[in-house]
């Protein structure tokens, strides 16, 4: 990990403190221990604190009595609590309260890890969320945009978000149609957490598992019993994202848990009742997937309870620039850098542009003029990525007597550099170096081809 992280563990066993400390530091994290919740306290208190491990059964404060604590003092810091199998179900009621995973004892060095890397992850989320929430006045439920169709969009998530009704959210790909979900469940005033699944990012055989979990020995390879969304979202919302790509069969189940509020872990034939509220996402046209039978009708009606369909960024003229703006900051902020002002040469380039992948692809595009300012500018950068000639700097022969003046040579052998500097940090291996460069590793081999790179 790139940067110093400071994980607080908090446990009665010594023993078990030291274990996890050594975890912890072989991953390059700074680690304060405690023994007890209200010890915990005290050193969040005094310190920074970046993740939070602690033990179910502990005395003077439990594991459960910090996460509520931590909770009501509005404190965001990650919690993972760690369970033995039989208080999985005090681990569940931890999670309602706001901690973000579990882990099971006796663990693995790769679980731990995990869990670990996904936690911190989600810590830097809030704090850039909650970065945009004290410096973007145009900022709503984390959204930047103040144009007519936005407006509406804020209007509709102000109205559906404090009932229960079930939401499904429309729109192409790249439009924010998480960011929509996540704005309903914090209008909603439900104490649970947010879950989303993407249900074309798993397998079918795998998918059933995740959302209804599963006991101990239901099926080959199930060594331990597991906790679905739909239970970890009890007192919550659960976010179905794509789920026009939810297999026919899946559908059925789906049906029951939306009419009976209950279900029932594989292998299992106990009911567990659950108060949940359920937001589906497509980028597909609904009534067309119904008609396709790539949607159940029934499951259509159910899911439908209120409609929202949120615009694509091509009908969001007034917010591209300032987007663009949004965008430039974050990732130069990233970077270390002074964030690069769009130029009114900018400004053109971004308003002519019909953006097909809507925010996600004008996000990425400002990343990388963010990595290339200052030595490029904006407008050259935006030029060459979308295939327009810049209007501040039309192309000119070079004269023998004269330096090349010419913007796109230059453009070309930066990229060059910063190229070969990717594989030489990533020892020559392609896929890191894409990742470090943030683009496809399809577009890397086009790059080495084109600069002749091998």
């Amino acid at each position: 990990m790139s940067a110093r992280y400071n994980v607080l563990v908090v446990d009665d066993e010594v023993k078990m403190q030291r274990i996890l400390e050594i975890m912890l530091r072989d991953m390059q994290l700074d680690v304060v221990r405690a023994d007890h919740g209200k010890a915990a306290l005290d050193v969040v208190a005094r310190e920074a604190v970046d993740l939070i491990i602690t033990d179910m059964r502990m005395p003077v404060m439990d594991g459960i009595e910090l996460v509520k604590a931590l909770h009501d003092a509005g404190q965001t810091t990650p919690v993972i609590v760690i369970t033995a199998h039989g208080t999985i179900e005090s681990a569940v009621t931890a999670m309602k309260f706001g901690a973000v995973d579990y882990i099971m004892r006796p663990f693995e060095v790769e679980t731990v890890e995990l869990a670990v890397k996904r936690a911190l992850s989600l810590g830097q989320i809030r704090r850039e969320n909650r970065f945009l929430r004290e410096t973007l006045a145009e900022d709503w439920h984390e959204f930047v945009g103040r144009s007519a169709p936005m407006r509406e969009l804020y209007s509709l998530i102000g109205q559906v978000g404090p009932s229960d009704v079930s939401v499904l959210v429309a729109g192409e790909t790249g439009t924010g149609k998480e960011l929509v979900a996540r704005a309903i469940h914090q209008a909603s005033g439900r104490s649970g957490l947010f879950v989303p699944i993407n249900c074309a990012g798993i397998p079918d055989t795998l998918l059933e598992s995740e959302l209804f979990g599963h006991v101990r020995g239901a099926f080959t390879g199930a060594q331990a019993e597991r906790v679905g969304k739909f239970e970890m979202s009890d007192g919550g919302t659960l976010f179905l994202d794509e789920i026009t790509e939810m297999p026919i069969e899946l559908q059925t189940r789906l049906l029951r848990v939306l009419q009976e509020r209950s279900i029932e872990r594989i292998g299992s034939n106990r009911a567990i009742a659950l108060d949940l509220r359920v937001i589906a996402a497509t980028n597909r046209d609904p009534k067309a997937a119904v008609a396709g039978r790539a949607l159940r009708e029934d499951v259509y009606y159910r899911l439908n309870g209120f409609r929202i369909d949120v615009p694509p960024l091509r009908e969001r003229g007034e917010d591209i620039v300032l987007l663009a703006t949004h965008f430039l900051a974050r990732h130069a902020r990233k970077l270390g850098k002074s964030p690069p002002i769009p130029n009114e040469a900018a400004r053109r380039l971004l308003l002519g542009y019909a953006w097909p992948g809507n925010v996600r692809e004008l996000e990425n595009l400002m990343a990388r003029a963010a990595l290339l300012a200052p030595a490029v500018a904006i407008e050259a950068v935006l030029a060459r990525e979308l295939g327009v000639l810049s209007p501040a700097a039309p192309a000119a022969p070079a004269t023998p007597d004269s330096a090349d003046l010419r913007l796109q040579p230059q453009v070309d052998e930066l990229e060059r550099r910063l190229i070969l500097r990717a594989l030489e940090q990533a020892e020559g291996n392609k896929a890191k170096a894409a990742r470090a460069l943030e683009i496809s590793e399809r577009t890397l081999w086009y790059k080495l081809k084109k600069f002749d790179l091998g």
